[in-house]
């Protein structure tokens, strides 16, 4: 196996250990968002790299919502690499949990807590991968920079928003590592790897449909439910058109490289039409979590998530409205406006289409992402990869839902989703803002060596 040029020097058995150590002192702190309380998380990095000698800085709009952003020097022949990553967590019923969420347990292999897969475990190995290269006094040609945010779960207007707006100085960088990507899947008895170079931005919309109110005791047609319930049926019953990214195109290829002729075959048949795709990916021999997947990433998608109509008045009277909010994501190329097109070509004209938020506010400017596959990064990505997997097939991936890389892009960082880890089945997955949110131990041995050597292969001299 190829090494790194510190990495045959390193106990990766010992680094792995205390990579585990810091993620369940991270995951013992709450930082539920909301309310947030980052300032947790970042007193926390701040200490633990100070005692190797790594200066931080702690920012952000208030001693409450806090940042932190740390350096290495490199000779800067060559633009810095960013490690991207985030310290809040969603919302958690601790009922619903065989463990508590906030107790960092180990059971069977596993670690387990809000936050083990989305994504503390991340912070974990870049803090440590910021401690190894400091401890091995690695020459750097780019410096490498640490920043981990506040606020990204609620569109981190708080978090990695407020410093591009007020310290954009501190994140400058030419590419950097974020999460959405690095998983290890199998499609169809194959092993892929994915390194994430897209992902949808968000166009949050709300239906809401108007109707005449009256006595509940004489019911009539014009009711508002009536016309909103007609149109989510409309709205589940025919998905939005088809639309092939350059990312999709290049992930389907990638797949099909490696597939028998046959399964290459139709999927090479889902490129060659839009209009017919959708058929294509039903002849695909490949479970229905994955074609729901492909679905997702070859589409604009609205999920019905918020339902409201009536008020206080009573059970007896029928409302005068009725609406409902739509977790909307849009692909690269597409737009809020022509994302609402295609809505009203499939509910109809019964109810109003409405952006659910306003133009100052922060999730109204999600832009969908997109970066070329082809970079040094990605090749050093793939390299490393391979030295550990020979039989690697490292392939694009389009993140279905978003991250903190949006609000860089404007500064020309381009991120790229790789968080190295291994899946221990369909259930682990789940964890992710699910129940029983866990990690295994060996992902977290195998996370921090392969992230540690492609950040010093691509930032060393």
């Amino acid at each position: 196996m190829a090494q790194t040029s510190t990495g045959n020097l390193i106990d990766w058995q010992t680094a792995g250990d205390e990579t585990i150590q810091h993620l369940r002192a991270l995951l013992r702190l709450d930082t539920r968002n909301p309310p947030g309380n980052e300032m947790l998380t970042a007193a926390y990095l701040h200490d633990v790299l100070l005692q190797d000698g790594i200066d931080s800085v702690i920012i952000g709009p208030d001693e409450v919502r806090r940042t932190l952003v740390a350096r290495l020097h490199g000779d800067g022949s060559a633009p810095p690499l960013l490690l991207m990553c985030h310290t809040d967590v969603v919302p958690v019923e601790p009922d619903k949990w065989t463990h508590d969420p906030f107790a960092a347990d180990i059971a069977d292999g596993f670690i387990y807590g809000r936050g083990a897969l989305d994504m503390k475990h991340m912070v974990a190995m870049e803090l440590m991968t910021m401690l190894l290269l400091k401890r091995a006094n690695v020459p750097l040609k780019r410096d490498v920079i640490f920043l981990a945010t506040a606020d990204e779960e609620t569109g981190g207007s708080q978090g990695v928003r407020w410093v591009a707006a007020h310290h954009p100085e501190l994140v400058q960088a030419e590419y950097a590592l974020n999460e959405g990507g690095g998983m290890q899947v199998e499609i169809n008895g194959r092993r892929y790897y994915t390194i994430q170079a897209a992902e949808k931005g968000g166009a949050g919309t709300r239906l809401r449909a108007r109707g005449r109110p009256g006595h509940a005791s004489i019911p009539h047609d014009d009711n508002a439910i009536y016309k909103l319930a007609a149109a989510l049926l409309k709205l589940r019953e025919r998905k939005p058109p088809v639309h092939l990214t350059a990312t999709f195109r290049a992930f389907i290829e990638g797949i099909a490289q490696t597939q028998p002729p046959a399964v290459a075959q139709t999927l090479h048949s889902l490129l060659a039409d839009e209009a017919t795709a959708d058929a294509a990916l039903h002849n695909l021999p490949f479970d229905e979590s994955i074609k729901q997947q492909f679905s997702a990433m070859m589409r604009n998608t609205a999920t019905p998530t918020i339902l409201s109509a009536g008020n206080n008045n009573g059970v007896n009277v029928i409302p005068s409205e009725a609406e409902i909010v739509l977790d909307a994501r849009i692909l690269p190329g597409q737009t809020p406006d022509t994302f609402w097109q295609e809505l009203r070509q499939i509910v109809g004209e019964d109810v109003d289409i409405e952006p659910l938020y306003g133009p100052d506010t922060p999730l109204a400017i999600a832009a969908p992402l997109e970066v070329d596959f082809s970079s040094p990064l990605v090749d050093t990505i793939t390299s490393v990869l391979k030295d550990h997997d020979p039989q690697a097939t490292v392939i694009p991936w389009i993140l279905t839902g978003g991250t903190d890389a949006k609000a860089l892009a404007p500064l020309g960082v381009k991120a790229y989703g790789f968080t190295p880890v291994l899946f221990d089945g369909v259930d682990e997955v789940k964890g992710i803002h699910g129940h029983d949110e866990r990690i295994s131990l060996r992902s977290m041995h195998w996370g921090i060596r392969i992230l540690y050597e492609v950040v010093e292969r691509f930032a060393a001299t």
